[in-house]
């Protein structure tokens, strides 16, 4: 898979997260068991799955599947795992096909693997199963296989999903049980919900309990640095200085097609660059708080005095959500009696809704840190307002 020149490449990031995978230490032996990788949407995760991580492992031999649960929400996400699954086998078995030509590991020669099944059974529904295909695979080929599905957490949402991840987790332990197996089997799954994905790795009920979960690195100053730069190439382009163009980064929460609108806005504004560039990130990061903080609306009063309690605390999370101290400012603040369920069951739907994450039993925390921000701000403003309009 060729680089593109138009993508920020992540090399150092990908090497080190697939060396993780394929050669684990002593003490990363738990990504055999699975991981669970979030981030908040649209701060560039597929973009580097595609086009850093993918082959970086394909670099260092492994065969690599990649399946975004997005990509077609009309089927079901067992039906693009196994459609995935087929289409890479039947690479693996077609001499000349692309993916042979770029291979570089194990016992796989220009003229394929064969396998002694119909490509077409391999299915979570019968016929062949994910652990007998991989197996097979991993046998013939001496490879590892890392199967990649973006936006996972759309498989807990329907039993046909959980049982997609029961029948990956069969063919897990499959292979990675197998005494001096010749490769392994990795499930890395990546999405959205930090909630979700947790509760995927932790929760004793799902099938991959005990994988690992951990959280994808946001773009830093040297993405920003090299967009000024290939934006600089143009004629007479207004920039605003390294310095400025990185708090604005951060301000919008990481998030590189914000980064890009701002500066396309920046070149039509008469003020200075630097001092445009503030207030068009803040304006734009707004702009998108807005759609997460009118969710909230959904939520009645309750739920915003809860929301709020939650983002005046730390980032990490806060707890005490049902204390009777809390109970009691929620009353305040509703001018009515609130029972302790009514806050439990608000905290569910938020969670659900992805507003906030449970990275703790019994802590809460905002999902999207720059929508905690924009509260925090708009909070402020209101308190500073209403201090200096006291009859208002």
């Amino acid at each position: 898979m060729p680089a593109s020149p138009d993508v920020f490449h992540r090399t150092a990031y990908a090497n080190e997260m697939a060396g993780q995978l394929l050669n684990p230490t002593a003490l990363q032996m738990n990504v055999r068991s699975g991981v669970f990788l979030s981030g908040i949407r649209r701060v560039g995760k597929t973009t580097f799955l595609r086009q850093d991580l993918w082959p970086a492992l394909e670099e260092r031999g492994a065969v690599v599947i990649y399946v975004d649960l997005w990509a077609d929400r009309s089927k079901s996400p067992a039906a693009q795992v196994e459609e995935a699954v087929r289409d890479t086998f039947r690479q693996l078995q077609s001499p000349g096909s692309e993916l042979l030509r770029r291979f570089k590991g194990g016992s796989v020669s220009a003229a394929g693997v064969s396998f002694g099944f119909q490509l077409d059974s391999i299915s979570t529904g019968g016929g062949t199963t994910f652990a007998q295909a991989f197996a097979a695979l991993i046998e013939k080929a001496k490879v590892d296989v890392v199967l990649i599905i973006d936006e996972v957490q759309q498989a807990v949402l329907s039993d046909e999903g959980f049982n997609l991840l029961h029948a990956l987790k069969a063919a897990r332990d499959a292979v990675n049980a197998k005494p001096d197996t010749p490769g392994h089997f990795l499930l890395l799954g990546t999405g959205s919900h930090k909630s979700l994905l947790t509760d995927m790795a932790t929760r004793r009920a799902q099938p991959f309990s005990g994988a690992l979960a951990t959280a994808y690195q946001v773009l830093g100053r040297d993405f920003v640095e090299w967009q000024l730069k290939r934006i600089a190439a143009g004629a007479g382009v207004v920039l605003p200085d390294l310095d400025v163009a990185w708090e604005g980064f951060q301000v919008m929460g990481h998030r590189p097609e914000e980064l890009l609108k701002a500066l396309v806005q920046l070149q039509t504004s008469r003020s200075p660059a630097n001092q445009a560039f503030i207030i068009i990130s803040a304006t734009l990061a707004a702009a998108a708080a807005d759609v997460e903080l009118r969710a909230i609306e959904e939520f009645g009063e309750l739920g915003e005095a809860i929301f709020s309690r939650i983002a005046a605390g730390p980032e990490s999370g806060v707890s005490g959500l049902f204390s009777a101290e809390a109970l009691a400012a929620y009353s305040r603040a509703t001018a009515s009696t609130v029972e302790t369920n009514q806050v439990q069951n608000l905290l569910e739907k938020m969670v659900g809704a992805n507003l906030i994450s449970r990275p703790r039993h019994g802590t809460y925390a905002v999902a999207d840190p720059f929508v905690r921000k924009v509260w925090q701000d708009r909070a402020n403003f209101a308190f500073i307002t209403a201090s200096e309009n006291p009859l208002t």
